[in-house]
């Protein structure tokens, strides 16, 4: 299909939805997010926000990764879905794109529990989506709310026991030597209520040397102390001993073999095996008090201990491991009141962080063996930020929100291998963030809104990397910083069936962060004059009939460069900025049929792209189609038996699973599989 037919034909089916008259009534229930800090009716809140329920989470799914729960997100677009060493890649409205693996500019919680470090940085890898009840994405920057890192936010709550009493057991299997059992365990007793969920994966891997072993664990258990006032304990341990790295490959050898890898040393034709293992305990502690004197008060503390090793695709100084200390608390404190006979709600509050990384790098050679130390050094990362929003009712229908932030980010770096000097040294961060927000109810059940508000993203330590190949900080190297505005509607037609969302965004980023890889293979970072992020959000669900609901997400935006000249001189104004498609739209069909029986049948299209600043390396759109089907038993009494069978790829096209910006070896390319199968039997008693 030509790229300018492209966007009308994806709206004609979306625009015809409305007219239909055969809709099934919904029962209407408020709903209310909480990932803004302040706890506010969905239709109250000034900004794009989308929520994933439980059932949209376990359905039909092998629960592994979160691109399966967040499809149907608009605005948000994940990569490396299935490179366990580099993870997943997420980028919201165009942050976190720049980052060739891993999680940046995007702030993730797990009940309550920052995942995102104080530089900046996030892994997803201990999140266990077999307990996860909800997750809420905010779709724009939330400085104000999070501080650094914050151009959008996935929070993830887990199940409590009360929501997910009895048992679970079950067994997966399918392509590519996929394997996991997940057990898990909820209930209520008394004041008590607790969940506990484990799970075991393997996987082969569909490229070469892509093999994976993981076991997780997640625990919370909550004691009421009385009608007002509760404590919760959460337990979070992740055992990776095994994720191994295939690696990128160029466009000849995705041509010659697309299951293979590439000889990974640079220099040499014989390859080095790439890959990581892991050892991550967390530990939190939540109170909640619903009666601190006239407010409510939420407290929260949380210990992470990370034990990281990854040996890279090249022999050299390639070895590399670091042994983490992260830590830090908030408190919250929110009251409702009126001000000038109009009632106002708020929430202030104190975040504290300090992360504390000994990093070491080993030199290696070809052979895998250690021959000496060549970096040793203790990185250190805190943050203090204090912030205020509030909500002023001015009507029954207009609302007013404003909030600010300040923040104290301090980096430092002490160096422990003196061989090629003292390269010790500190960086430090003040920044002022703001938001303001208008909301108009014009019915009961819908909204407009505008809003804007600032962000800004200090680089993390990686980032940091003196390019000079010495250590200490880049010092060419700052902040970016961005503004958003964004205006939007959303609402439920209870009669036909049919809610929407819809957003239209611009932001501009000054300072942006470009990720480049040298010839060796090392990746780097510089800022990037000025960018700008504009586009169009639509999320549309209707249910048409008793059985059948159609969900429909599609994204149109534009990424470019508005003045970028890199450190050869090359100007790359009004070029695109790599590795983000600008069109993409997600299509659900699901018919829930008598008891446990369902059928999904989803498809995704994701736009073409580019992979390098210069915009010479193109990447085709492609379109995916995905299925999944199941039923369910019941085997007397509360005992239920499922089953499911999911089909990705349904068509078997060829595609990439993740663009490795900017490659100065060509090395751009990581092949997604091919038609692949999962199925599982679960029993529910």
């Amino acid at each position: 299909m030509p790229r300018h037919a492209l966007a009308p034909a994806m709206m004609t089916p979306l625009l015809l939805l409305p007219a239909a008259g055969q809709a099934a009534e919904l029962a209407l229930k408020p709903m209310t997010v909480s990932a803004s800090r302040l706890e506010r009716e969905l239709y109250a809140t000034p900004a794009a926000v989308s929520v994933v329920e439980g059932e949209q989470i376990a359905q039909g799914q092998s629960r592994e990764r979160l691109d399966e729960s967040l499809s149907s997100v608009p605005g948000l677009y994940l990569q490396n879905r299935h490179n366990f060493v580099q993870g997943e890649r997420i980028s919201i409205r165009g942050f976190g794109a720049r980052t060739p693996w891993g999680v940046r500019g995007i702030t993730v919680r797990v009940d309550g529990i920052p995942y995102t470090l104080p530089d900046g940085q996030a892994q997803l890898d201990a999140i266990d989506l077999d307990s996860a009840q909800r997750i809420e994405v905010i779709r724009g920057p939330a400085a104000v709310q999070y501080g650094n890192a914050a151009g959008g936010v996935i929070d993830v709550t887990t199940a409590d026991g009360e929501s997910d009493p009895g048992t679970r057991l079950r067994v997966e299997g399918g392509s590519d030597g996929y394997r996991k059992l997940a057990l898990s365990n909820g209930g209520v007793e008394g004041p008590w209520s607790h969940h506990v969920s484990v799970s075991a994966l393997g996987l082969d891997g569909y490229r070469d040397h892509s093999e994976v072993e993981k076991y997780q664990l997640n625990a919370k258990l909550r004691r009421e102390l009385d009608a007002d006032r509760s404590v919760t304990a959460i337990v979070n341990l992740l055992d990776n001993p095994r994720s191994e790295d295939p690696g990128g490959l160029t466009a000849e050898a995705v041509s010659e073999d697309r299951k293979g890898t590439i000889d990974s040393n640079f220099y040499s034709p014989t390859r080095i095996d790439a890959g990581q293992s892991i050892d991550q305990q967390v530990l939190g502690l939540e109170y909640e008090d619903l009666a601190a004197g006239p407010g409510e008060l939420t407290l929260r503390g949380f210990y992470l201990q990370r034990d990281f090793e990854q040996q890279l695709a090249y022999a050299g100084d390639s070895f590399v491991a670091y042994d983490r200390d992260y830590y830090g608390g908030s408190a919250e404190y929110r009251q409702s009141l009126t001000v000038g006979g109009l009632p106002l709600s708020y929430v202030t509050g104190v975040d504290v962080a300090r992360q504390e990384d000994e990093r070491y790098r080993d030199e290696v050679t070809i052979d895998g063996d250690h021959q000496g130390r060549v970096a040793d050094e203790t990185q250190t990362a805190s943050s203090v930020g204090v912030f205020a929003q509030g909500d002023l009712d001015l009507s029954d229908r207009w609302t007013l929100s404003l909030g600010t932030r300040f923040d104290h980010t301090k980096f430092d770096i002490d160096d422990a291998y003196l061989a090629d000097g003292d390269n010790s040294g500190d960086r430090r961060f003040d920044q002022w963030s703001g938001s303001a927000g208008l909301s108009y109810r014009y019915l009961p059940d819908h909204q407009a809104y505008l809003s804007t508000g600032t962000a800004y993203e200090t680089p993390t330590f990686t980032e940091f990397a003196n390019p000079a190949r010495v250590g200490g900080f880049n010092p060419d190297i700052e902040p970016q910083k961005a503004w958003n505005r964004e205006i939007g509607l959303r609402g439920t037609f209870a009669d036909a069936g049919l809610d929407y969302d819809v957003a239209l965004f611009s932001t501009r980023v000054r300072d942006s962060l470009i990720a480049y890889r040298d010839d060796a293979g090392r990746d780097f970072y510089r800022n990037a004059g000025r960018s700008r992020q504009d586009g169009l959000e639509v999320a549309l669900g209707w249910q048409f009939a008793e059985d059948w609901r159609l969900d429909s997400a599609l994204t149109l935006a534009r990424y470019e460069f508005q003045d970028y000249v890199d450190g050869d001189g090359n100007d790359f104004a009004n070029h695109r900025i790599p590795g983000l498609p600008e069109r993409t739209w997600v299509n659900q069909l699901t018919w829930q049929g008598i008891g446990e029986r369902f059928a999904t049948l989803e498809t995704r299209y994701v736009g073409s792209m580019v992979a390098d600043d210069a915009n010479r390396v193109k990447i085709d759109d492609y379109w995916l189609a995905n299925l999944r089907v199941g039923d369910g038993w019941r085997l007397g009494g509360d005992t239920l038996l499922r089953t499911y069978v999911g089909v990705q790829n349904l068509f078997d096209r060829e595609h990439f699973d993740n663009i490795v910006i900017n490659d100065q070896r060509g090395r751009y390319f990581s092949t997604a599989p091919d038609r692949s199968v999962h199925a599982g039997v679960e029993l529910a008693f």
